[in-house]
């Protein structure tokens, strides 16, 4: 790529400032400062062999140089000093006091000045502002890497196999174009890669570029947006012109979300001018470009249910991607890309590891290697052990042990009937997943203690009967405080949440409870981010409706605390002994308590 060069005005100011004062040094380094009497009396004596008189100076040259100076300067006092000289017998000359260099100065030293302080003191603030950079404010902010500088590959990129061979097509369009196109078939222009946040999708948009080897612009949505009308527009334009110039390449905006928000009939209202014409100018460039000139748009975004829909039609993102949460197999899968340069204990089993971490992202899983190697680090070991990634499980998911939290007598005791309580339930119930682990020790986030099950296998499709058991299990830690001290207390707060949760979309879900009917009564709304707080559901259903749902809700609820009571109740032997021991270890496993191990199930299928 040919180098450019831009004419900066500022050097050739500052060339002529040194310049000038080169000049002035040099010309008053011979001049001697001295008093108009004694001009007079050098003149007097015959020692001045020429003046220049201005309005208010007096410049002359010495006969013969005196103390080493050849010429003098002296501020001229009386008018008549020039009968004097011409008595003397000196050369007399008149200039004027202003020139056109100091008048040009005069003029230009205060906007220097000025300009100065801007660069040095403000330039740093307005770049911040996004009000700095008004000559570029146009360009593209695109990072562009080359060949295979991205330094990833689909090597690199585990858990995510249908992603990938969807995207080896791209590769192999842009190292082999005329393989596609003999049977008349043409590459997607755009291709959005959706899914929650920590999936791997800017990683997997490195990782084609890296596999093709050409070209990578990289940008973020947000960078198109600007305070002044008009930038992100222009910023759309000048990233695609680039793009043709490099093409084969490959385009990438990450957050899409952020550029192509679907546009609002209010937006003229709201300021929203700027966003619409960068959106607009994106659509246009999207219609202008010809794919097999090589140039390829991928996007990103974990938020697809706000795009504009303009943007997803066909011809524009021809093609969605998904990046999903990896299943136990990809989990498994990225987890050995992670502990590549971890040192591991011979014992460590990655598919130990992937079954309890349902529900990871590829980010969630590279975390977790890293804070298991951070605790081994921290514990002096030389390899990285299974218990320091289920230590790392419960960080990540309990947060940090506060052993600095004294909790009374009385509340570890609840504390450690609640947990549990939690725990023989899900031993005693069918479809529940087995207790890893019970601690009674605070945690970072605010729980007093926690009960970790372990699944044992993904599931995809979960029965009513499941549901109730899971809610039966969430229910134990409250039973057990009733059964034990025949009160409750605020430590349910959190169970109680989920299993309303789980209750509510039994019934306005997943029509689920017979007196309801088999309806849907609240839509699911499709977010990666999850439900946006603040939202309520829209009810398209009666109040005689509603009430039969809070009804069903409190009915399945109650169900769930009387079966976990009656679980409990049978099992208070058990209850007691292991709170005992509870309170004496503080964490307990299936090995340090055999009755938490799988028995015979006390709870029939719901």
């Amino acid at each position: 790529m040919d180098r450019k060069h831009t004419f900066n005005i500022g050097y050739v100011i500052a060339a002529i400032l040194i310049i000038e004062l080169f000049q002035v040094w040099f010309a008053y380094r011979d001049t001697a400062q001295i008093s108009y009497s004694d001009v007079i009396r050098l003149t007097e004596e015959g020692k001045v062999a020429s003046v220049t008189l201005t309005e208010t100076m007096i410049e002359g040259a010495f006969k013969e140089p005196q103390d080493g100076k050849k010429t003098f300067l002296a501020n001229r006092v009386d008018p008549a000093a020039v009968a004097v000289f011409e008595k003397a017998g000196v050369k007399i000359t008149g200039a004027s006091d202003s020139n056109w260099l100091t008048t040009v100065l005069s003029w230009i030293l205060p906007a220097l000045i000025f300009v100065g302080i801007w660069m040095f003191f403000f330039r740093g603030f307005a770049d911040r502002q996004g009000m700095g950079g008004l000559i570029n404010i146009g360009k593209s902010k695109a990072k562009v890497y080359l060949e295979r500088k991205t330094g990833v590959t689909f090597e690199d990129v585990a858990g995510v196999d249908e992603a990938k061979a969807e995207l080896q097509e791209i590769v192999s369009f842009l190292k082999d174009k005329g393989k596609y196109g003999r049977l008349g078939a043409r590459i997607p222009k755009g291709i959005l890669l959706v899914g929650p946040p920590g999936t791997g999708k800017t990683l997997m948009a490195r990782a084609v570029a890296g596999e093709a080897g050409v070209p990578f612009f990289s940008i973020s949505g947000s960078e198109f947006v600007e305070m002044f009308v008009g930038v992100g527009a222009a910023r759309v334009r000048d990233l695609f012109e680039q793009a043709r110039q490099a093409a084969p390449c490959i385009i990438f905006i990450d957050e899409l979300d952020a550029l192509g928000r679907a546009r609002s009939p209010f937006a003229g209202y709201g300021g929203g001018d700027e966003k619409e014409q960068t959106l607009n100018q994106l659509l246009s460039e999207l219609d202008g470009f010809d794919p097999r000139v090589g140039i390829v748009l991928l996007a990103a975004t974990n938020r697809p249910e706000i795009l504009d829909p303009a943007l997803l039609r066909a011809g524009r993102f021809d093609r969605q991607v998904v990046l999903d949460r990896p299943d136990r197999k990809g989990r498994e899968a990225i987890v050995k890309v992670h502990i590549k340069n971890v040192s591991i204990a011979p014992g460590v089993a990655t598919d130990e590891i992937a079954a309890i971490t349902p529900g990871f992202t590829g980010a969630d899983l590279a975390n977790l290697v890293n804070e298991a190697a951070i605790i081994a680090t921290r514990r002096g070991a030389d390899k990285v052990t299974m218990d320091d990634f289920t230590n790392a499980v419960e960080r990540i998911v309990a947060g940090s042990e506060r052993k600095s939290r004294l909790l009374k007598p009385q509340e570890r005791e609840r504390v450690a009937f609640h947990e549990m309580g939690h725990a023989l339930v899900a031993v005693a119930t069918r479809s529940a997943d087995p207790v890893h682990k019970i601690s009674i020790i605070p945690r970072s986030i605010g729980a007093l203690g926690f009960t970790m099950q372990r699944p044992t296998e993904d599931r995809f499709l979960i029965t009513v009967s499941e549901l109730k058991d899971r809610m039966v299990v969430l229910m134990g830690g409250r039973a057990a405080e009733e059964v034990i001290f025949g009160e409750v207390s605020t430590g349910a707060a959190d169970d109680l949440a989920k299993v309303t949760d789980i209750a509510r979309q039994c019934v306005t879900r997943f029509g689920m409870d017979p007196t309801v009917g088999q309806a849907v009564l609240e839509e699911q709304r499709l977010q990666w981010l999850g439900d946006s707080p603040g939202l309520p559901n829209k009810k398209d259903y009666s109040e005689a409706t509603a009430r039969e749902v809070d009804l069903a809700v409190r009915g399945m609820i109650d169900e769930a605390f009387a079966l976990a009571r009656d679980v409990l109740r049978e099992r208070i032997t058990d209850l007691r002994a292991g709170a005992k021991l509870l309170l004496e270890k503080e964490t307990l496993t299936p090995d340090d308590f055999a009755p938490l191990r799988r028995a015979a199930v006390l709870v029939p299928a719901a």
